[in-house]
Parts: structure tokens; sequence; C-alpha cells
């Protein structure tokens, strides 16, 4: 094409705008990725107030009424480190005019209405991408992210002339369900009500829109694209998938390499890259000071940032917590279920020198938890990509990760040949049990107190590529195929 590619990218979050988890890092990330290989990458997203205080740059730029709601498209701009600013358009409509997330109230509570706030987010995106919202702008390919988006494809499959779509499953548990009285508010075809369109089980899952009506479907790894054409981690939506293998792929998402960077980390009580690891045991020595864990530099110390769910394999920690090797130590950041808080916060009180929980998020402490622990803990049940291990490379803190999804596409296993040739970057274990995890940690800890293969390790994990430029690469292609793909 002799002109810059069009590609308008929907989700219900980006950082810095507005975030929630994972998608708002990939969302934010992704179109500035784009941007900077030469496409033209625009972002839309629903204009919540923490959306519109976070854009003061947003202008009114369109009115309009869509299935009988009034709605108005504002436009602003984020700057972009090196590559300009990202054009990026907001929806404004009173659905969105809420405190709380996305998705909640303030007291934690789904939005009942959540599947009519997205489908007229859906609505407002298929009309700015068809350029009857801006009429300056048309996109060539819209990219959809996760069931918020997922009308999405589906509402411009109806269109004779339209751009060609793309749909990223960034978690394939959570499926925009509606029950099938409240699927009739939402105006959509009668023939959606069908198991080859939108209907499962008796409900819509507004990411059908996305699975059976996009043109590619995309996953966050490769590994978790084959995984979820299986009946264990399909989530009853496997045998579509295997249907639609055919355009289905897995892309590894990227990391911020300049937010996450442990040589000019200002969250860090001592910055330092691979040729000077020694300084990583400042980080340590400060991190067990700041969390009252004893100031012993040849411990094991393990680190947890996350959300505490039994998606990422909590309970398996909780039940290794009082066998524990002598000789480790744990730091836990993070919030979640309480059952799971509760038996951190007994551990903690039990053996505060050794085990140490803050029940919060801070972004610095996350930061120097990544630096000064010497391994990082992911034994998650499924882990459709995973960005906490790819930060833990890049800061020389071994991962110790399940055989799943994104963590065995990125974390290579301490077996014997890969530490003789120098490729091994973590431990990995398979099976889902408190003994197999006890067993990772037990391998963590004698590798680590043998310390030049730990050091090998760190090395080779630090010099690997994890930023967004290889993952954006291979997202153009699939834009360029579409394009180029007379089918289409």
């Amino acid at each position: 094409m002799s002109r810059r590619l069009r590609v308008l990218l929907a989700a219900s979050e980006a950082w810095p705008l507005i975030k929630t988890g994972g998608l708002g890092d990939v969302v934010g990330a992704l179109p500035a990725a784009l941007r900077a290989i030469g496409v033209d990458a625009r972002l839309v997203l629903p204009a919540y107030p923490a959306a519109l205080a976070a854009l003061p740059s947003a202008r009114p730029l369109a009115r309009s009424a869509l299935y009988g709601t009034p709605i108005s498209l504002l436009r602003g701009e984020l700057p972009i480190d090196g590559a300009g600013a990202l054009p990026v358009y907001l929806i404004q409509a009173t659905a969105f005019e809420r405190s709380g997330n996305p998705y909640q109230d303030v007291s934690g509570q789904d939005w009942p209405d959540n599947p009519a706030r997205f489908a007229l987010f859906c609505r407002a995106a298929a009309a700015l991408g068809l350029g009857r919202l801006a009429a300056d702008w048309r996109a060539d390919v819209v990219h959809a992210h996760d069931w918020q988006a997922g009308l999405l494809p589906a509402l411009l499959s109806l269109e004779p002339e339209r751009p060609r779509t793309v749909f990223t499953v960034h978690n394939l548990a959570y499926q925009g369900l509606v029950a099938g009285a409240d699927a009739d508010t939402l105006g959509l075809p009668p023939d959606w009500w069908s198991p080859d369109a939108l209907e499962f089980y008796g409900q819509l899952a507004l990411i059908k829109g996305g699975l059976a009506f996009a043109d590619r479907i995309t996953t966050v790894s490769p590994r978790y694209a084959q995984e979820i054409q299986t009946a264990e981690f399909g989530c009853g939506l496997d045998g579509l998938l295997r249907h639609r293998a055919g355009v289905l792929s897995g892309i590894v998402n990227g990391i911020d390499t300049h937010l996450w960077n442990p040589a000019a980390d200002p969250a860090l009580a001592a910055t330092y890259d691979a040729d000077h690891l020694p300084l990583k045991a400042t980080n340590k020595a400060a991190l067990q000071a700041q969390l009252g864990l004893a100031a012993d530099p040849r411990a094991l110390l393990l680190g947890l940032v996350g959300r505490l769910v039994q998606q990422k394999g909590i309970d398996l920690l909780v039940d290794t917590l009082d066998r524990l090797p002598a000789g480790v130590q744990l730091a836990v950041l993070g919030t979640g279920e309480p059952a799971y808080v509760t038996a951190l916060r007994a551990a903690a009180r039990a053996a505060p020198t050794r085990i140490a929980f803050r029940a919060d998020y801070d972004e610095s402490l996350a930061h120097r938890i990544m630096a000064g622990a010497d391994a990082f803990l992911m034994p998650s049940r499924f882990e459709p990509c995973g960005l906490t291990q790819l930060y833990a490379l890049r800061y020389g803190t071994i991962p110790v990760v399940r055989e799943v999804g994104g963590l065995a596409d990125t974390v290579t296993n301490a077996t014997a040949a890969n530490l003789a040739s120098g490729r091994a970057t973590g431990i990995v274990f398979k099976a889902q049990t408190p003994a197999a995890l006890l067993t990772a940690i037990q391998r963590a800890h004698r590798l680590h107190a043998a310390g030049t293969p730990w050091q090998r390790m760190q090395r080779a994990g630090m010099a690997e590529e994890h930023s967004w430029a290889a993952s954006a690469r291979a997202y153009l292609d699939i834009y360029r195929n579409l394009i180029a793909d007379p089918a289409h």
C-alpha cells in the first residue's frame, strides 16, 4: 500500500488512561509500538472520568445517536517517546460517567448493565472504524480486544464494505455472558441467537462476537493458542476454537522496557545491569530491611507480586508456607481472595523474619521486589501470557513457573542440558500441586547456593529481548496479510 496502514485498536482499558490489569498494559503499549514501525495506529475506548482526566487534550469531534442513545466522540493525543503522539478517541455517553473502575462500582460489584454499556461502545467503535463518526479517517483494520470489544467484529461483519477485523483473547475465562431476557435489549440480529453465532448454553457470550466473526483471532502466547483448543483450558469454547484453528495464532506480549529497566529504575536502592550483577545484592538488603526480613545475603528470597486468586496458583503457595526450606524467605505483594489474604497474613505474623506480606498494590514496592528478590514465583493454573515473568527475566530474578501458557513460551527450564548449554533462564514445573511447587523451590534453593549456575541463568534471562518491537511486527504481518488476501 502506498499510504500508511490505518489500524483502530478498541478496548475497555489502556494505560496510562485507565488500567485494571494486563489488558490495560498491552493495549496501552501496542499502538505506540505499531506507530514506531510506520502504522497509523489509533486507539478508542470509553470516556470514563479517569480517562478524561488523564487526557486533557481531548476535544469534541462529533455527536451521534446509536440505537437511540446519544454519544459524543472526543479526540486527544498521548505523547510517545520517539514516535510523536498517539491519536486517542474517547466515546462519551452517560453509561460511562460513573465512579469505580470500568467494570465495577466502588464496592467491587459488577455494573449490571455491562453488556449494554460495552455493546454501545462497540457500535460507536464500528461507526468510527467505518469512517462514519470521524469523516477524515477510516480504518483498514479494526483490532478488538477481549469480550468488552467482542461485538465489534460481529457488527462489522454486517457491513458490505468494511475494515478487516482481528480479535485478541487476553483471558478466555472472561466471556461477557448475558442472560436471555437481557440479551433482547441489546438490539442484536435474531439469528445471532444461535450456537454458530453468540448463543452459549442458553445465554449470549459477547466474546463469541470476536471468536465467531473476526477475520483473524490471536491470543497473547503461542502455547495459550493451543491450550484454548482443549477442554481443559477452552472454557466451553474449545470446539469453536478448533473449528477456527486456521485463523488462530499466538503472539507473546512485549513489556515496557523503559518502565521496567534495572539500569535506570528510580525505585531501586541501586541500579544495575548484567555487567554489574553484584549491585543486585544492594537491592536485596534494602528489601529485607524495608519488609522486616532477616538481613541474610545467603537466603533465597522469593518474590510474588500479583492478584491473589486461584488462577495464579496462590492456593499452591499457601499450602507450602509451613514447609519452606530453612534459608528461604518470601515477600508477597497483592490483593485478592479473602482466604488467601488471611492465610498470608497469618504466615507473616508467625514468621515475620522469613515471610513478609503487603495486602496492597504499590508500584514502587513492586519494582523493589522485582529487583531485590532472587527468584520470582508464578505457580499459575493457567496463564495466557504473563508479564511479570518477563519483568523478572529483565531484572535477573529467576522465574519459578508452571509449564503453562505464556510461562512455558518464555521461560527455559533449568535442566542439566539447558544449564550446560547456557540456555536455562528459570525453574519450570508441571503438576498443579503444592508438592510440585515445593520441589521447584527446593531446586531453586540448591541452584542459588551453587552460585555460578544461578549467575549464568540470570545473565541468559537479562540478555533476552522482550520489548514490544517484535510483537508489533508480528501483528503488522497479520494486518498486511488480511489486506492482501482476496478471500476477504
